[in-house]
């Protein structure tokens, strides 16, 4: 197997692998879980399996990291926390095949930063497909017509979702890139579990143990803190979500580049839906398959270039 069919096959897997989170945390949230619960037990297990996978590695010759690479990594882990958080949330209130489109926006969102931080310019390519991903996202979204319950709060925690997830995105591809990819996210991860562990805490420890609101009572579950959540789903969505594809990623991209590893990645978008549309039994329509395939054409068109220069 050459090195290029072995990179999409770790980059396929670990897009499909994330594109199938949204699913099954629907059907957690369908067995009385909450938000807390789902995301307090995933990030438990990653860093429990990450730990294990540094300590693997410890006698390997690897690159040290400094205090400020680890203070950096800390910081930018932080975004994962608040886009597992804010991408549940949108999840508990509308369809998971709706929710990953959201999530999707963070392609043209990832320009959007790319060009503020890097002082880069926008190639009229990459114009069209911004348009293209926003027109793809009103179809696949139907947010035109009445077949789908319309519920604000459960669009503006998509959008933010992929805000957040395009900071992941370009923190992953830019801090500490010397280190092992273990430790990175290891780091990473802690930051996402200081976000996780506040959220835990103000929506549903405290609240319970005080009987009191603490924030909006929508977001409030005033209820002890189910551990079965541990052993039921905490294992399948911390692999699934958290350690399986940024180690597939991590592997995958050196080997076919940003530009073939950003088409194929793509595949989550498909594989959320069709999951959600197997394992849920939510209606997709043929205007919303157009929507999603006209967001693929658009990732497509932005990574063109760097596509046809391998």
């Amino acid at each position: 197997m050459n090195s290029t069919l072995k990179g999409i096959i770790y980059v396929a897997l670990g897009a499909s692998s994330y594109g199938m989170l949204a699913t099954f945390v629907k059907i957690a949230y369908q067995q009385s879980f909450t938000t807390a619960e789902v995301t307090t037990s995933q990030y438990v297990f990653a860093i429990i399996c990450l730990l294990f996978l540094n300590f693997m590695i410890r006698n390997k010759p690897l690159e040290k990291a400094t205090n400020q690479d680890l203070k950096r990594l800390i910081l930018s882990g932080t975004s994962m926390g608040f886009t597992s958080v804010l991408y549940y949330l949108s999840v508990r209130y509308i369809n998971a095949s709706i929710a990953v489109v959201l999530l999707m926006q963070s392609v043209w969102i990832g320009v959007l930063i790319e060009t503020i931080i890097d002082k880069s310019k926008i190639s009229l390519s990459k114009i069209a497909a911004v348009v293209l991903v926003l027109i793809g996202t009103v179809l696949a979204t139907n947010i035109l017509k009445n077949e789908l319950i319309f519920d604000f709060k459960g669009y503006l925690f998509g959008f933010l979702a992929a805000i957040s997830f395009s900071i992941t995105l370009y923190s992953t591809n830019s801090v500490a890139k010397h280190l092992h990819p273990y430790k990175r996210t290891l780091f990473m991860l802690f930051g996402g579990a200081i976000i996780v562990l506040f959220f835990t805490l103000f929506t549903q420890i405290l609240p319970t143990y005080f009987q009191i609101e603490i924030v909006s009572k929508e977001f409030v579950f005033i209820k002890p803190f189910d551990s079965s959540i541990l052993y039921t789903w905490g294992i399948l969505l911390s692999v699934l979500g958290t350690v399986l594809p940024p180690i597939l990623l991590n592997k995958g991209f050196p080997l076919v580049g940003v530009g073939l590893g950003s088409i194929v990645s793509a595949l989550e978008l498909p594989v959320s839906v069709t999951c959600a549309f197997i394992f849920l039994n939510e209606s997709v329509l043929f205007i919303q398959w157009i929507g999603i395939f006209v967001i693929l054409g658009a990732i497509i068109m932005i990574n063109w270039n760097l596509l046809i220069k391998r």
